[in-house]
């Protein structure tokens, strides 16, 4: 399975337009529409509804299919862009999107929280990833549990959905609120060292936040991780 070059370069037109939508009231419902589907070709298709699922091949299909269990773990990988494993990469984009859209859009508690997933997947850490040591990054990639990161994920990308189709129109333009920050900080969510990380946020917009992370983000890891898998699995 190979998404080609044009799919994605049509994903990022797309996300243009998305850009536009959302800071035009009138395009609301267009805006919601279009970023469901966005977001869907961005998780593995059994996480959006069922009919989208049977219309799409994503770019978490076209990631998982055929990897094997040393390619997702492989730490440190030699790429332009990273060191570190696709199951990093994977655990670091659900960890964002859970944050920013379950906390800061939402007002709620993170899914990661809620279902004990720490204890499922089996590491020591609930933050961002961001200012990791090699040593954190190397038991990550080692010992996380890959069955549960995969359903992690699916979770965060279903709640996702649910509160971006409960917004209404207004809401896209309100900033984040400081006391999801507050929060965020008071739950450790990053590092000492990656405190710009929440600095960033708190200045967004929640229309800000879709596109960055909820979508844009999603898709550049993604991204690198289809490229960690190629590099790794050509060579053997």
């Amino acid at each position: 399975m190979t998404i080609q070059l044009a799919e994605r370069k049509r994903w990022n037109a797309e996300h243009q337009r998305l850009t536009a939508l959302l800071k035009n009231p009138r395009g609301y419902e267009q805006a919601v529409e279009l970023f469901l589907s966005q977001h869907a070709w961005l998780y593995v298709s059994k996480m959006a509804d069922v009919d989208a699922a049977a219309k799409l091949s994503t770019l978490e299909d076209e990631l998982l299919d055929g990897i094997r269990e040393e390619t997702l773990r492989q730490y440190p990988v030699k790429a332009p862009d990273t060191t570190n494993s696709i199951v990093w990469h994977l655990w670091h984009i659900a960890r964002i999107e859970d944050m920013t859209v379950n906390v800061l859009i939402g007002g709620q508690e993170q899914i990661f929280a809620e279902g004990d997933w720490l204890s499922k997947l089996r590491i020591a850490c609930a933050h961002t990833g961001n200012g990791m040591t090699e040593e954190e990054a190397a038991e990550l990639s080692a010992g996380i549990d890959i069955d549960a990161l995969l359903d992690y994920r699916i979770e965060v990308g279903r709640r996702t959905r649910e509160i971006v189709r409960s917004m209404e129109p207004a809401e896209m333009k309100r900033k984040v609120p400081a006391a999801g920050i507050d929060k965020l900080r008071a739950q450790n969510a990053v590092k000492p060292d990656a405190e710009w990380l929440l600095e960033y946020w708190g200045k967004k917009t929640f229309a800000g936040l879709i596109l960055m992370p909820a979508t844009r983000h999603n898709f550049l890891h993604l991204n690198k991780a289809i490229r960690i898998k190629q590099r790794i699995q050509k060579k053997s």
